[in-house]
Parts: C-alpha cells; sequence; structure tokens
C-alpha cells in the first residue's frame, strides 16, 4: 500500500483509532475536519448514561489535543455543492448523508486523501481520493 502524507480522517476512523492495526491505512500527517468535531460534540449531549457521556466526552477532548481540525471554509462550500450533486445523481439522499458530504467536501477542497472505516459512505463522490481503512472488527485475510 502507497503511504499517503497528508490525509484526513473521518469520525468513525478517529473513534476506531486507538484500536486500528493497519498503520499503512493510515496518512503520515493526519487531519480532522471541523464537521468532525461537531459530529464527536454531539456524542455527550445525547448520551444516555454518565458511562456513555463519558467515553464520548473521552473521544471528543482527544480528538481536540491530538489533531489540527480543518474549517468548512468558502473552499469547501464550493467542492460541497460538487458532492451533493454527486449524490444525488447516484441516487442518495443528501441529508441522510450530511456529515460524511461536509467531510468529503472538505476534503476535495483541501486536495486531500480521505481515510475511513466506511469506504462505501463516499461512493459517487467524483475526484476524491477515499483509502479505505480496515475496520478492527473485521478479520483480515492472511497472505
Amino acid at each position: 500500500m502507497t503511504a499517503h502524507q497528508r490525509g484526513i480522517l473521518d469520525t468513525n476512523t478517529v473513534i476506531l483509532l486507538p484500536r486500528i492495526t493497519d498503520a499503512t491505512a493510515l496518512p503520515t500527517e493526519p487531519f480532522i475536519t471541523a464537521i468532525t468535531l461537531a459530529e464527536l460534540s454531539v456524542g455527550p449531549l445525547v448520551a444516555t448514561n454518565d458511562s456513555e457521556r463519558a467515553a464520548r466526552q473521552a473521544h471528543l477532548q482527544q480528538a481536540e489535543a491530538d489533531f489540527e481540525a480543518l474549517a468548512f471554509d468558502a473552499d469547501a462550500a464550493r467542492a460541497f455543492g460538487q458532492v451533493a450533486a454527486n449524490l444525488r445523481q447516484s441516487g442518495r439522499k443528501v441529508s441522510a448523508r450530511a456529515y460524511h458530504a461536509l467531510i468529503a467536501a472538505t476534503a476535495l477542497a483541501n486536495d486531500m486523501t480521505l481515510h475511513t472505516v466506511n469506504p462505501d459512505d463516499f461512493i459517487g463522490i467524483e475526484g476524491l481520493d477515499v483509502i479505505a481503512v480496515p475496520h478492527p472488527d473485521t478479520k483480515q485475510p492472511t497472505t
């Protein structure tokens, strides 16, 4: 697998990061987006018990401490138009994938790869370089 220097981790990848064992699927210089911080910020507020709330708060604080968050700026807003159009053309509802679409737009605007444990979430987005990160709960074939 080719090493990717700069890349964006999507939200699920950030959450699973401590358990991911295949470092070759990760960028050597990882970033997150402000959208991921927004998504992680919801978690503690909607948690149904104290231990879940604490775990989600810890994910948020760790992400804030470990990564530079790329802003959703004017370039990302323009890229979002393309992402939304691509999703609609492929028959997918943009509203159901709003966070994913905004993260994809930020990756496009910053000309970065997107590293995700859920590559199917980003199918059909033209120009987006998606790197599949093996999910830690999925048994990988041995060679």
